[in-house]
Protein backbone atom coordinates (compact mmCIF):
# COMPACT_ATOMS: atom_id res chain seq x y z
CA UNK A 1 0.00 0.00 0.00
CA UNK A 2 0.87 3.31 -0.82
CA UNK A 3 1.92 5.48 2.11
CA UNK A 4 0.26 8.98 2.15
CA UNK A 5 2.61 11.96 2.41
CA UNK A 6 0.78 15.01 4.52
CA UNK A 7 2.87 18.09 5.05
CA UNK A 8 2.62 20.36 7.92
CA UNK A 9 2.87 23.52 6.28
CA UNK A 10 4.13 25.88 9.27
CA UNK A 11 3.45 29.51 7.62
CA UNK A 12 6.57 31.00 9.82
CA UNK A 13 9.97 32.14 8.82
CA UNK A 14 11.79 29.76 11.23
CA UNK A 15 12.62 26.05 11.94
CA UNK A 16 11.86 27.01 15.46
CA UNK A 17 8.48 25.57 16.30
CA UNK A 18 9.04 22.57 14.11
CA UNK A 19 9.62 19.90 16.71
CA UNK A 20 7.28 20.96 18.85
CA UNK A 21 4.22 21.10 15.85
CA UNK A 22 5.62 17.34 15.01
CA UNK A 23 4.85 16.23 18.95
CA UNK A 24 1.42 17.35 19.08
CA UNK A 25 0.13 15.26 16.00
CA UNK A 26 2.37 12.36 17.22
CA UNK A 27 -0.44 10.59 18.85
CA UNK A 28 -3.02 10.67 16.07
CA UNK A 29 -0.52 9.76 13.02
CA UNK A 30 -2.10 6.41 11.42
CA UNK A 31 0.64 3.89 10.51
CA UNK A 32 0.78 4.53 6.90
CA UNK A 33 0.97 8.10 6.80
CA UNK A 34 4.16 9.71 6.20
CA UNK A 35 4.88 13.52 7.95
CA UNK A 36 7.15 16.09 6.90
CA UNK A 37 6.93 19.50 8.00
CA UNK A 38 7.88 22.68 6.46
CA UNK A 39 8.08 26.61 6.82
CA UNK A 40 8.23 29.49 4.51
CA UNK A 41 11.24 31.33 3.94
CA UNK A 42 9.81 35.02 3.99
CA UNK A 43 7.95 36.24 6.34
CA UNK A 44 7.62 36.93 9.80
CA UNK A 45 8.84 34.05 12.44
CA UNK A 46 5.70 34.03 14.25
CA UNK A 47 1.90 35.43 13.24
CA UNK A 48 0.21 37.52 16.33
CA UNK A 49 -2.06 40.52 14.45
CA UNK A 50 -2.93 40.84 10.67
CA UNK A 51 -0.31 42.58 9.57
CA UNK A 52 1.99 39.37 10.01
CA UNK A 53 -1.23 37.03 8.61
CA UNK A 54 -0.91 39.40 5.38
CA UNK A 55 2.55 38.65 4.91
CA UNK A 56 2.60 34.89 5.31
CA UNK A 57 0.13 34.25 3.17
CA UNK A 58 1.48 34.71 0.09
CA UNK A 59 4.71 32.77 0.39
CA UNK A 60 2.22 30.07 1.67
CA UNK A 61 0.45 30.06 -1.35
CA UNK A 62 3.97 29.56 -3.42
CA UNK A 63 5.05 26.58 -0.82
CA UNK A 64 1.66 24.97 -1.41
CA UNK A 65 2.10 24.61 -5.33
CA UNK A 66 5.48 23.46 -4.80
CA UNK A 67 4.41 20.55 -2.49
CA UNK A 68 1.54 19.81 -4.83
CA UNK A 69 4.35 19.35 -7.67
CA UNK A 70 6.74 17.01 -4.74
CA UNK A 71 3.95 14.87 -4.39
CA UNK A 72 1.96 15.37 -1.12
CA UNK A 73 -1.11 14.20 -0.84
CA UNK A 74 -2.55 16.84 1.79
CA UNK A 75 -1.43 19.74 3.67
CA UNK A 76 -1.89 20.58 7.40
CA UNK A 77 -1.36 24.49 7.61
CA UNK A 78 -0.81 24.68 10.79
CA UNK A 79 -1.81 28.26 11.86
CA UNK A 80 -5.21 28.81 14.26
CA UNK A 81 -5.80 31.67 11.34
CA UNK A 82 -5.33 29.87 8.50
CA UNK A 83 -2.69 31.80 6.81
CA UNK A 84 -3.02 31.55 3.09
CA UNK A 85 -5.26 28.51 3.29
CA UNK A 86 -8.01 30.03 1.07
CA UNK A 87 -5.76 31.86 -1.48
CA UNK A 88 -3.88 28.27 -1.70
CA UNK A 89 -7.13 26.45 -2.28
CA UNK A 90 -6.78 28.25 -6.11
CA UNK A 91 -4.04 27.07 -7.15
CA UNK A 92 -3.55 23.21 -5.57
CA UNK A 93 -6.07 19.87 -5.96
CA UNK A 94 -4.99 18.56 -3.37
CA UNK A 95 -6.93 18.91 0.19
CA UNK A 96 -5.01 22.15 2.69
CA UNK A 97 -6.64 22.44 6.02
CA UNK A 98 -5.96 25.36 8.84
CA UNK A 99 -7.01 25.53 12.38
CA UNK A 100 -10.57 27.29 13.41
CA UNK A 101 -12.83 25.24 11.69
CA UNK A 102 -11.34 22.00 12.19
CA UNK A 103 -11.36 22.89 16.21
CA UNK A 104 -14.52 24.42 16.05
CA UNK A 105 -16.53 22.24 14.29
CA UNK A 106 -15.16 19.06 16.56
CA UNK A 107 -16.05 21.31 19.77
CA UNK A 108 -19.66 21.31 18.28
CA UNK A 109 -19.55 18.39 17.51
CA UNK A 110 -19.42 17.45 21.45
CA UNK A 111 -21.14 20.86 22.91
CA UNK A 112 -23.30 23.32 21.66
CA UNK A 113 -21.28 26.38 22.23
CA UNK A 114 -17.45 27.25 22.63
CA UNK A 115 -15.07 29.65 23.86
CA UNK A 116 -11.99 30.24 22.60
CA UNK A 117 -8.60 30.47 24.65
CA UNK A 118 -6.17 32.74 22.53
CA UNK A 119 -2.86 33.98 23.18
CA UNK A 120 -2.76 37.98 23.00
CA UNK A 121 -5.06 40.95 22.70
CA UNK A 122 -4.13 41.43 18.83
CA UNK A 123 -5.74 38.76 18.08
CA UNK A 124 -9.21 38.39 19.58
CA UNK A 125 -10.95 40.81 17.02
CA UNK A 126 -9.14 38.34 13.97
CA UNK A 127 -10.31 35.46 15.46
CA UNK A 128 -14.22 36.60 16.42
CA UNK A 129 -14.21 37.32 12.59
CA UNK A 130 -13.82 34.13 11.91
CA UNK A 131 -16.79 32.77 14.02
CA UNK A 132 -18.85 35.25 11.82
CA UNK A 133 -17.67 33.78 8.46
CA UNK A 134 -18.33 30.39 9.79
CA UNK A 135 -21.92 31.69 11.09
CA UNK A 136 -21.06 30.46 14.30
CA UNK A 137 -22.28 33.49 15.78
CA UNK A 138 -25.04 31.35 18.22
CA UNK A 139 -22.59 28.84 19.34
CA UNK A 140 -19.94 30.91 20.40
CA UNK A 141 -19.55 31.69 23.83
CA UNK A 142 -16.43 34.42 24.36
CA UNK A 143 -13.09 34.42 23.44
CA UNK A 144 -10.26 35.30 26.48
CA UNK A 145 -6.68 35.89 25.74
CA UNK A 146 -4.51 35.11 28.01
CA UNK A 147 -1.47 37.51 26.90
CA UNK A 148 1.44 35.35 25.95
CA UNK A 149 3.57 35.60 22.82
CA UNK A 150 4.06 32.93 20.71
CA UNK A 151 7.32 32.17 21.27
CA UNK A 152 6.75 31.85 25.10
CA UNK A 153 4.24 29.21 24.61
CA UNK A 154 6.80 26.56 25.32
CA UNK A 155 6.99 27.76 28.98
CA UNK A 156 4.07 25.34 30.00
CA UNK A 157 3.47 25.69 33.81
CA UNK A 158 2.53 29.34 32.92
CA UNK A 159 0.92 28.52 29.60
CA UNK A 160 -1.37 25.61 31.31
CA UNK A 161 -2.41 27.74 34.34
CA UNK A 162 -3.27 30.99 33.04
CA UNK A 163 -5.18 28.60 29.87
CA UNK A 164 -6.73 26.84 32.66
CA UNK A 165 -7.77 30.40 34.32
CA UNK A 166 -9.44 31.44 31.31
CA UNK A 167 -11.27 28.40 30.33
CA UNK A 168 -12.81 28.52 33.83
CA UNK A 169 -13.81 31.92 33.33
CA UNK A 170 -15.29 31.11 29.96
CA UNK A 171 -17.47 28.53 31.23
CA UNK A 172 -18.19 30.27 34.99
CA UNK A 173 -19.34 33.40 33.14
CA UNK A 174 -20.26 33.22 29.56
CA UNK A 175 -21.54 29.68 29.38
CA UNK A 176 -19.36 27.67 27.81
CA UNK A 177 -19.23 23.85 27.25
CA UNK A 178 -16.29 23.20 25.36
CA UNK A 179 -12.96 25.22 24.77
CA UNK A 180 -10.98 25.77 21.41
CA UNK A 181 -6.91 26.52 22.02
CA UNK A 182 -6.99 29.27 19.25
CA UNK A 183 -2.81 29.23 18.32
CA UNK A 184 -1.43 26.04 17.02
CA UNK A 185 1.61 26.78 19.29
CA UNK A 186 -0.24 25.30 22.26
CA UNK A 187 1.68 21.83 22.66
CA UNK A 188 0.59 20.00 25.30
CA UNK A 189 -1.94 22.03 26.61
CA UNK A 190 -5.39 20.31 25.73
CA UNK A 191 -5.28 17.26 27.63
CA UNK A 192 -4.13 19.06 31.02
CA UNK A 193 -6.19 21.92 31.01
CA UNK A 194 -9.31 19.46 30.48
CA UNK A 195 -7.67 17.34 33.31
CA UNK A 196 -7.61 20.50 35.68
CA UNK A 197 -11.32 21.57 34.97
CA UNK A 198 -12.43 18.24 35.19
CA UNK A 199 -10.53 17.93 38.96
CA UNK A 200 -12.36 21.76 38.99
CA UNK A 201 -15.74 21.24 38.02
CA UNK A 202 -16.21 17.47 38.83
CA UNK A 203 -17.31 16.88 35.23
CA UNK A 204 -15.82 16.52 32.07
CA UNK A 205 -15.13 19.72 29.73
CA UNK A 206 -13.56 18.64 26.27
CA UNK A 207 -10.29 21.32 25.32
CA UNK A 208 -9.48 21.08 21.33
CA UNK A 209 -6.15 21.13 20.41
CA UNK A 210 -6.20 22.49 17.04
CA UNK A 211 -2.94 20.45 15.43
CA UNK A 212 -4.37 17.10 16.17
CA UNK A 213 -8.27 18.31 15.07
CA UNK A 214 -6.85 20.01 12.03
CA UNK A 215 -4.50 17.31 11.15
CA UNK A 216 -7.14 14.22 12.06
CA UNK A 217 -9.45 15.82 9.63
CA UNK A 218 -7.12 16.28 6.64
CA UNK A 219 -6.17 12.52 6.66
CA UNK A 220 -10.06 12.12 6.45
CA UNK A 221 -10.36 13.86 3.37
CA UNK A 222 -7.44 12.40 1.97
CA UNK A 223 -8.44 9.66 2.46
CA UNK A 224 -12.15 9.79 0.88
CA UNK A 225 -9.91 11.16 -2.13
CA UNK A 226 -11.69 15.23 -2.16
CA UNK A 227 -10.26 18.60 -3.30
CA UNK A 228 -11.20 21.90 -2.89
CA UNK A 229 -14.14 22.64 -5.28
CA UNK A 230 -14.12 24.61 -7.95
CA UNK A 231 -17.25 26.18 -7.72
CA UNK A 232 -16.29 28.11 -4.74
CA UNK A 233 -12.36 27.97 -5.48
CA UNK A 234 -11.83 28.71 -9.28
CA UNK A 235 -8.51 27.97 -10.35
CA UNK A 236 -6.03 30.43 -10.80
Amino acid sequence: MTAIRICVLAPVATDAFNARLLESIAPVIPPDVEVEVRNITQGHNCIENRTDWLQNGYPVVELAKALEQEGFHGIWLSDFDMCGVEAAREVIDIPIIGGFPTSAFSALALSGRFSIITVLQSTLAMQREHVLTYGLQDSFASIKAIDCPVDQLDNLDIVIGKAFQAALEAIRNDGAQSLLLGCTGFVGVAAKVSALLEEALQTYVPVIDPNQAGFSFLVSLVRMKVRPSRLCYSKA
